[in-house]
């Protein structure tokens, strides 16, 4: 299905840059090209989509998600990701730069990683490149190749091939990114204090969490923000903020000037470590699911906009990973089509409302990455959208699910919201749970506007 030439859309409830209200959206091609009141007259020759009172979202911007494609896709490939970004009413997605083989983390691994998306992305696919301790010679290239920026891990990643920067290795990184402008996004958790926790193994989730206390967060998150205010100009972002023991640091440095921002996760967001029963894996991710207390502040965190961000970390593996001890199962929750739902269930449950999961799952990943035509539903904006039926509710079912491997924390859990289509550059791609394409483009630091 080609973009339509000329289409309105109406629904009572159209998430607006100003907030929700009645409206009419004037889509030519790919690009919105008005935005007008709800019983606007139609123009001759423009076809009319009426949405009724399912809402009209901007298109989801996910800048945190591991497809490991290639090398390792039979834990997650391009095709399987990208469906249930769709799925998800997510129509831009950003590739962390592991556990793919190679990693992205020279010109010649993001040209395979391009090669390999290329034919198989159903959304708009942007990449990360990654900071090791031996590639600051190949920032500035990937920069100029058009990644959105550089992730490193503070403690170890998990996977060899992506090793962890040391203080000395961060200032490196720091020094380089803040030369020519880029980002440096952060896997903040302190390797000291982990190995200084006990370390027992074994199902028990408590014994797990304690392995990962809330210290190594804060600790290695002060590391980061002192290495940044050595280094004019360095922007900085933490990735999956879990411990709300952080926020303060973060409130503070951006204070006093310092250009960093922060995101969390629907896991951390919607799960609580008191749920988690003993043995089941599903849940296992690092930084840890943590209490109902810390999750509270997190809350207040997200309004008080000390976070900016909500993401997936949608880190996936092969169901024989996901182990029953927790020390040594594969870490990283698979959410990328549950996201919306989740977070939304969890929000209106606290009398928050659409526009605010808008701001942070949509409109601030947006702005994160640079993607200027993203993140919101104004003239000029790629024509991406969400159609989501928020009273509607769904039980997870692992395998209706369009990730390459049915593993899943929320199984079985009821969730408010259900997509009922994805629209992509004014092509509709996800409708009642079909898909057409694959039609994703790959995207570029500053990609020019459709």
């Amino acid at each position: 299905m080609s973009p339509e030439q000329d289409l309105v859309l109406r629904s009572t409830r159209v998430c607006l840059p100003e907030g929700t209200r009645p409206a009419s959206v004037h889509v030519t091609g790919a690009t919105v090209a008005a935005v007008g009141e709800h019983a606007a007259p139609v123009p001759a020759g423009v076809r009319l989509l009426d949405l009724g009172d399912d809402a009209l979202l901007p298109g989801l911007v996910d800048t945190h998600v591991h497809v490991n494609d290639p090398g390792r896709t039979h834990w997650e490939g391009f095709w399987t990701a990208t469906r249930a970004a769709a799925a998800g009413g997510i129509t831009t997605l950003v590739d962390m730069p592991l556990n793919s083989l190679p990693p992205t983390t020279t010109v010649d691994h993001l040209k395979v990683k391009r090669e390999t998306a290329a034919p198989k992305a159903h959304v708009d696919v942007g990449f990360w490149g990654g900071a090791l301790p031996d590639n600051t010679a190949e920032l500035r290239p990937l920069h100029e190749a058009g990644v959105f920026g550089f992730k490193c891990f503070l403690s170890p990643s998990g996977v060899e091939e992506f090793p962890e920067l040391d203080r000395a290795g961060l200032d490196r990184a720091l020094a380089e990114t803040a030369s020519f402008g880029g980002l440096l996004i952060v896997h903040a958790e302190d390797p000291h204090r982990l190995d200084g926790a006990p370390q027992r193994g074994g199902a028990r989730y408590a014994d797990f969490l304690a392995s990962r206390p809330r210290t190594a967060e804060h600790d290695a998150i002060r590391t980061l923000l002192d290495a940044a205010a050595r280094h004019p100009g360095a922007r900085v972002h933490i990735l999956h903020l879990s411990s709300a023991d952080a926020l303060p640091l973060v409130a503070g440095a951006r204070a006093a000037g310092a250009r960093v921002t922060a995101e969390t996760c629907p896991h951390f967001l919607t799960l609580t470590a008191e749920e988690v029963p003993d043995g089941a894996t599903e849940f296992k991710c690092c930084p840890p699911i943590r209490e109902a207390a810390n999750q509270d502040l997190l809350w207040q965190g997200l309004a008080d906009g000390t976070l900016d961000c909500v993401v997936s970390d949608h880190s996936p593996s092969t169901a024989d990973l996901k182990t029953g001890d927790f020390a040594t199962a594969w870490g990283g929750i698979s959410s990328l089509q549950l996201g919306l739902p989740a977070v939304w269930t969890a929000a209106k449950a606290r009398g928050l409302s659409l526009d605010d999961v808008v701001r942070w799952m949509s409109q601030a990943p947006a702005r994160l990455a640079g993607l200027d035509t993203k993140g919101a539903i104004a003239p000029g904006k790629d024509a991406d959208f969400t159609v989501l039926a928020p009273e509607d509710t769904f039980t997870v079912d692992p395998a209706r699910l369009q990730h390459r491997n049915p593993v899943t924390a929320y199984a079985g859990r009821t969730l408010n919201g259900v997509v009922r289509s994805t629209w992509l550059g004014g092509r509709r791609v996800l409708h009642d749970g079909a898909f057409s394409g694959p039609h994703g483009r790959l995207l570029e630091r500053n990609t020019p506007a459709l």
